[in-house]
């Protein structure tokens, strides 16, 4: 095991429709993937960090969390608090996020 495996504390669960979304996203916006990269490597690590302004959603998107890629663009997550896993839903701008399912 690496050291950089002991540092993870979750895993991070990439569903076909966020990996589909991640890709599209990218294309769209190649300047963020460093950025990306990064969230999901603090993700692993520690979903709590401020940095990352995790918060649960309400409404329709009840028991789902958001955290912040930028200013306008947000990683859509589920939380396996108990199996220390992160389920991976969609990624984009807060409206295309947060449109009707």
């Amino acid at each position: 095991m690496s050291s950089q495996d002991e540092t993870r504390s979750y895993e991070l669960v990439w569903t076909d429709t966020f990996t589909r979304t991640a890709r599209k996203y990218l294309r769209k916006h190649p300047n963020l993937r460093g950025i990306f990269k990064d969230i999901l490597s603090q993700l692993e690590i520690d979903p709590s960090a401020p940095r990352l302004r995790m918060h649960r959603l309400k409404g329709k998107h009840r028991n789902k969390h958001s955290v912040r890629l930028t200013y306008s663009d947000r990683i859509i997550l589920f939380l396996k608090l108990t199996e220390k896993e992160i389920i991976l839903l969609d990624v984009g701008t807060h409206d295309e996020v947060y449109r009707d399912a």
